[in-house]
């Protein structure tokens, strides 16, 4: 099947959903002109006006003191323990680094430790810092266990998209007084290049926890099992029905160099590939134009475009990185697709459309 088949170079393929929410998500994401998923996501999280981790000051909580896990009686009471904690804190939500402070944040620092030159200043940069709870945390460690010239020369750069969070973040850090001296916040968004200037050529550390998944995503779309990746647009439309404009999904051949250099490096172009040489036999070509099952992919370009800048940036960093390693029943259709969701009353939904959740 060629691209030229499938009706006037494009298909619009449109979602139903709630039609306030998609006046809601038209209004102040998509405007007049089509944008990629990835920019509708980096809009949906991080815009200063209408962005999730802007607009919610509350978004990463903060607990007030650690838990006590030797207090709990096993898993079930950790669960319990963390639906109260939930309750109490209604959009909050909470990331590793604090459940189990200060002991994660503690073992980052000590690998630190174990691993560096500290004949040199130590020097730090945390992407997405959320509340602060690492960077003081990992301050508190070297305060405490390293000697005395490290701590004091040690250098600890929050890059925080957010405003709200890095007002936070240095609230956090300023419980203890000596921290200030050694601790800043970059508010500026860590994948564009320009924001880290001629870069730092010295040895440093990079953490990066809860940040990848958080990172912008693209989707590609194939309408069966051997017709090329076509990268995914949205765009604006009049419904007849509704006074009101909807979300709709464009469909263009891949064109976005971000886009088809991540799909090379996941992979995806090597089946295309084998049909354009003819090595995909007759009968499965033929089943697919018979019974044509649509494929749809997410795949990770705001995270290749970050450690592509870090990697120019900063050239001799070490780098540490936390994520999920896996997402349970995710409804959302596609390889690698997210989970995302909407919390109230300490309740969490989680939706099957990715244009569902309002930001």
């Amino acid at each position: 099947m060629t691209f030229s088949s499938l009706r006037a170079a494009k298909i619009v393929y449109k979602r139903h959903f709630r039609w306030h929410l998609h006046c809601f998500l038209s209004t102040d994401i998509v405007g007049d002109k089509p944008i990629l998923v990835r920019d509708f996501i980096r809009s949906a999280l991080y815009d200063p006006n209408h962005g999730y981790f802007s607009k919610m000051s509350g978004s990463v909580g903060q607990l007030e003191s650690s838990i006590r896990f030797n207090q709990l009686q096993g898993r079930v009471a950790y669960l319990q323990r963390l639906s109260n904690l939930y309750k109490q804190h209604d959009i909050s939500w909470f990331t590793p680094v604090e459940l189990f402070k200060p002991w994660y944040a503690f073992g980052i620092a000590e690998a630190i430790m174990r691993t560096a030159n500290l004949s040199i200043p130590l020097k730090i940069y945390e992407i997405g810092g959320g509340s602060g709870t690492c960077a003081k945390c990992i301050m508190d460690y070297m305060m405490l266990n390293a000697p005395a010239k490290v701590y004091n020369n040690m250098t600890y750069v929050s890059v925080e998209i957010s405003q709200s969070l890095a007002k936070k973040q240095l609230q956090t850090v300023g419980e203890v007084q000596s921290h200030l001296s050694k601790f800043r916040v970059e508010r500026r968004d860590a994948t564009d290049r320009s924001g880290w200037g001629n870069g730092d050529h010295e040895p440093c550390w990079v953490i990066m926890l809860e940040v990848l998944d958080n990172l912008p995503h693209d989707l590609v779309y194939s309408p069966n099992q051997v017709s090329p990746w076509m990268e995914v647009w949205l765009e604006k439309v009049k419904d007849r029905f509704v006074m009101c404009s909807q979300v709709s999904e464009v469909y263009k051949p891949i064109q976005d160099s971000l886009i088809a250099q991540c799909v090379k490096i996941i992979g995806l172009d090597e089946d295309h590939a084998a049909g354009r040489n003819r090595l995909v036999s007759a009968a499965s070509y033929i089943l697919s134009r018979a019974f044509p099952k649509p494929r749809r992919s997410w795949i990770p370009t705001g995270c290749l475009q970050l450690l592509e800048v870090l990697h120019s940036a900063l050239p001799k960093m070490s780098l540490i990185a936390s994520d999920f390693s896996y997402l349970p029943e995710v409804s959302i259709p596609g390889d690698r697709a997210p989970l995302v969701s909407t919390k109230k009353h300490g309740r969490t939904t989680d939706h099957g459309n990715y244009l569902d959740a309002k930001v």
